[in-house]
């Protein structure tokens, strides 16, 4: 009865079965659905330092930063295998954000949008840079 009551009792502090790098999502845009992306941009980009105030600003109030961890776990699913689900919701939430201009880097007219998930390994004292997935162009008209 005891080895029942006993994991109830004292949790698992086991939360992941493994730790892996958290993926990066990078998107280009390109004029043509056939063109090759040239330039490929971070999206939603980490800051490399916040403020005590923002950072409890954050803990209470952080939509952006919800969604941005939404992205992260549908990057770590596509890698684990492609799903259109999954791909959609990274290019509607990605198109979304350009159409409100978050990101600065609008293009005007008719383009095709892409992305990838990028995971930075580190081996020995080298970081590398692995692509795990790349999406398929997406038309998105942008003003």
């Amino acid at each position: 009865m005891l080895q029942y009551l006993l994991p109830a009792l004292i949790p698992s502090w086991r939360f992941f079965d493994y730790i892996a790098p958290s993926p990066r999502i990078e998107y280009a845009i390109v004029a043509n659905a056939d063109d090759p992306p040239i330039q490929w941009r971070e999206f939603r980009s980490r800051p490399a330092h916040l403020s005590v105030a923002s950072m409890l600003c954050r803990l209470l109030w952080n939509p952006i930063g919800n969604e941005s961890l939404y992205m992260s776990s549908c990057a770590e699913k596509l890698m684990a295998g492609p799903s259109s689900l999954h791909e959609d919701e990274v290019l509607t939430r990605i198109a979304h954000a350009l159409a409100v201009d978050e990101t600065g880097k609008k293009s005007a007219g008719s383009a095709y949008l892409l992305f990838r998930v990028v995971v930075i390994e580190r081996e020995g004292a080298a970081l590398r840079r692995r692509i795990g997935f790349v999406s398929a162009p997406r038309r998105i008209v942008t003003t």
